[in-house]
């Protein structure tokens, strides 16, 4: 059993949730039950992927969770465009997250590589 919380990777998907939770508040209120909700559950599925994964038993087990959160770090990645899109972020805004994405997909990508190489 890995500890999650000791994965850099983990972190990033965390601080992404977490951000992700606060730009939301923000966005119009016929939005709630639409791309807020859609866009948090995919976010915060990245962190939650990771740390089920950790809780299993096998490697294979954990790449095949970090392969979920790779899925949903791409989901966030085309929400978060379609939010900046529609004018609910900045340009800053997606900037910064979008970077924050990349190095994630990255770090996942790496991560699953190695895990099924052993």
């Amino acid at each position: 059993m890995k500890d999650f919380r000791n994965l850099l990777v983990w972190e990033k998907g965390h601080h992404l949730a977490l951000f992700v939770y606060k730009q939301t508040n923000n966005f119009p209120k016929e939005e709630m039950y639409g791309l807020t909700s859609q866009i948090r559950r995919a976010s915060s599925s990245i962190p939650i992927n990771i740390a089920e994964g950790c809780g299993r038993g096998s490697d294979a087990d954990f790449a095949r969770f970090l392969q979920i959160a790779f899925g949903s770090a791409s989901e966030t990645e085309y929400l978060l465009l379609l939010c900046f899109e529609l004018g609910y972020l900045s340009k800053v805004q997606y900037l910064e997250t979008n970077t924050l994405i990349q190095e994630i997909k990255k770090m996942l990508a790496k991560l699953i590589s190695t895990i099924r190489k052993k």
